[in-house]
């Protein structure tokens, strides 16, 4: 068997097409390339494909955009009882990759069940148990980012998308670079989604948020009575837990001195001592560490070693920050408000013009994790069906871009901005004599939102 066309094609009294329609409410098989070769009649009737459409041969993405296919061709890996929303209706699917004779991935089947979800409910119930538990006890974060999770299609993207790509293909340290808020998280987490250690925990952990006492016990472990306080049995520390996996180590700088040096011997001979023990024992685990501070002055500075340095720098990656992505801008800003929206249960709103040109024109000094919070924000603050750029706080931001302006300004400048606040006022104080002194009506009449009336009124002199 070369390919799985050929299987279907061998078919030729359907009899295994019939038998996985009988299986299921839906099913669907797709090439290696992602072109559908065959759907279930149940399939085409529950996606609303019009009658004398024939998708095989179409990309699987044209009636599918939000399927996984590709991401199980890709990585050749099943996906077992997800969830997923098909025309506002919640389906169980089982994605499973099929191989040829030298385990090459030929090609994907899809099942579709969506009556009977009752039935799975203790399953789920399960799942949400353990979940939370390992949330409150904070032992690990679940990778749930792949690259193709990462939105964007600009130059710097493109070249970011490509170099993960790569680093993913080679089971070395890897140095990730960039200033906060630009997802280095994200993208340690689509690595190690992409790499041969997918089947194995991502464990993630903050350098800057341990306290500095708790720290070695926290990264390597400590055996039974190490320290006052210590648990009886001892305790796990998150390289042994991510054994056979990644270990991201987030804001490495921050990391104290001492435990540089055990650190660098998990780097160089794949073994650790935990605290107050005098056994080695020997781990196999891949380090994504991550930094927005710049290392090499930290090692001129003494707070880094020079050693570890070397042994992190083997593969950096420069994030780049969102700045140099503006392109990208408005196709995130879309995300997260749609993103924000679902989850909140807000009404639906969408960003005005004015709103967008803000967005693509701001220097975004905390980059994509304050593109979120300005969303968010505007969410809240916005009082009609589109978020304007006042509500995205761009009037907070106006003080400190005139005392950037240089000292040089045009004589006239400072009167003209004079004249128009002027105006602007007046504008303001007929509106609400008008509106008989209803503030939210003015506000409406005069086209801002009620928090920018408020805010011009506190600034009048």
């Amino acid at each position: 068997m070369n390919s799985l066309r050929e299987l279907i094609e061998q078919d030729n009294n359907h009899s295994l097409l019939d038998l996985l329609s009988s299986l299921c409410q839906g099913s669907i098989a797709v090439d290696e390339h992602c072109n559908i070769l065959w759907m279930s009649d149940a399939y085409r009737n529950l996606i609303d494909i019009p009658e004398g459409t024939n998708p095989v041969g179409s990309p699987v993405e044209t009636f599918l955009p939000t399927t996984q296919l590709p991401r199980v061709i890709k990585s050749g890996k099943p996906s077992f009882v997800d969830l997923m929303q098909i025309k506002q209706q919640w389906c169980v699917v089982t994605r499973l990759p099929i191989k040829n004779a030298d385990q090459q991935t030929i090609g994907a089947i899809g099942f579709v069940f969506y009556d009977d979800l009752d039935s799975l409910q203790p399953l789920f119930d399960k799942f949400a148990r353990l979940r939370r538990k390992f949330e409150d006890e904070k032992i690990l974060r679940p990778s749930r980012y792949a690259l193709e999770d990462m939105l964007g299609n600009s130059l710097p993207t493109q070249q970011l998308r490509r170099q993960a790509l790569r680093a993913a293909q080679l089971d070395t340290t890897l140095l990730l670079l960039g200033e906060t808020g630009t997802g280095k998280e994200l993208l340690a987490q689509g690595i190690h989604h992409a790499s041969t250690r997918r089947s194995g925990p991502f464990v993630g952990i903050n350098m800057a948020a341990l306290p500095e006492s708790l720290a070695e016990a926290e990264l390597f472990g400590s055996a039974p009575g190490a320290y006052t306080g210590a648990h009886s049995k001892g305790r796990i520390g998150k390289v042994q837990l991510a054994d056979g996996g990644t270990l991201f180590l987030d804001e490495i700088a921050e990391m104290p001195l001492e435990m540089q040096a055990k650190l660098l011997r998990v780097l160089q001979e794949r073994e650790i001592e935990a605290l107050g023990s005098n056994r080695l024992e020997k781990v196999d685990v891949r380090i994504i560490a991550a930094t927005a501070k710049d290392l090499r002055q930290a090692v001129e500075k003494g707070t880094f070693r020079e050693d570890l340095y070397y042994r992190l720098n083997v593969l950096p990656i420069q994030l780049p920050p969102l700045r140099e992505r503006q392109n990208d801008i408005q196709t995130l800003s879309f995300h997260m408000l749609k993103q924000i929206q679902h989850q909140s249960q807000l009404p639906e709103l969408a960003l005005s013009a004015s709103a967008l040109q803000w967005l693509e024109t701001y220097h975004w000094p905390g980059n994509i994790r304050e593109l979120r919070n300005r969303i968010e924000r505007g969410c809240v603050m916005a009082e009609g069906e589109f978020i304007e750029a006042d509500d995205l706080g761009a009037l907070d931001d106006l003080p400190k871009q005139r005392d950037e302006q240089p000292e040089h300004t045009h004589p006239f400048e400072n009167t003209l901005r004079e004249s128009r606040s002027q105006a602007e006022l007046k504008a303001i104080n007929q509106a609400i004599k008008l509106c008989n002194g209803n503030k939210t009506a003015a506000a409406k009449h005069l086209g801002i939102s009620r928090a920018s009336l408020y805010l011009r009124l506190k600034q009048a002199p």
